[in-house]
């Protein structure tokens, strides 16, 4: 990815995460306000990924889990997961709050999924080039395994298939995209990212 591209990437992301902060801002509050009496905690969720360069932040989301100790891997059916937390995922409700992470410079509206930490922070040699990317809400590999809760949910050990096998495809797309950026194929993801639901 080029200077000039680079630019132009956080550009297109200030332009749309502004204002679609100052418009959301009421969805955001009655979401967190229900969330907050779903599972009697607080609605905003807040948990430290890692970020571009290998740096941790603080990802902001509306809550739709109990605050239950376990595994960081979510599967379909999963139990942790309310009613209306099934329907504030299923409408993306839930991602609004990371538009603030945009306007402040650790998201991008597409880019690698914002891992907790054992993933992108322990990547080796070139694989390490994904780094360079700022996590995004959506991205190439967040499509592919749109229904990654159900291939999860199916398999024997959850945790090691998302390791040995869906993550290292994760990274392999995720460097093919930052090779091959471009400006008209993040608006194509992002549509089909709202389009989908």
């Amino acid at each position: 990815m080029s200077p000039a591209q680079r630019f132009t990437k956080r550009a297109f992301d200030l332009a749309l995460a502004a204002p679609g902060l100052v418009v959301s801002a009421p969805v955001i509050a009655i979401a967190a306000m229900l969330a907050r009496r779903d599972t009697g905690a607080s609605g905003i969720f807040r948990q430290q990924r890692i970020g571009r360069h290998g740096r941790p932040f603080t990802v902001y989301k509306i809550r739709t889990m109990r605050a239950v100790e376990g595994t960081s891997v979510t599967t379909v059916g999963d139990a942790r997961i309310t009613p209306l937390g099934a329907r504030l995922r299923r409408w993306k409700i839930d991602e609004l709050p990371q538009l603030w992470n945009v306007v402040k410079g650790e998201m991008s509206f597409v880019g690698p999924r914002p891992d907790v930490a054992g993933f992108a922070d322990t990547l080796e040699g070139a694989d390490r080039e994904v780094l360079e990317l700022r996590p995004g809400i959506t991205g190439p590999a967040t499509l592919k395994y749109r229904n990654e809760e159900q291939l999860l949910s199916e398999a024997d050990d959850p945790e090691a298939y998302n390791r040995e096998v869906i993550w290292p495809d994760k990274v392999a797309i995720n460097r093919d995209y930052l090779h091959h950026y471009s400006l008209a194929r993040d608006i194509a993801m992002i549509w089909q990212t709202v389009a989908r639901r």
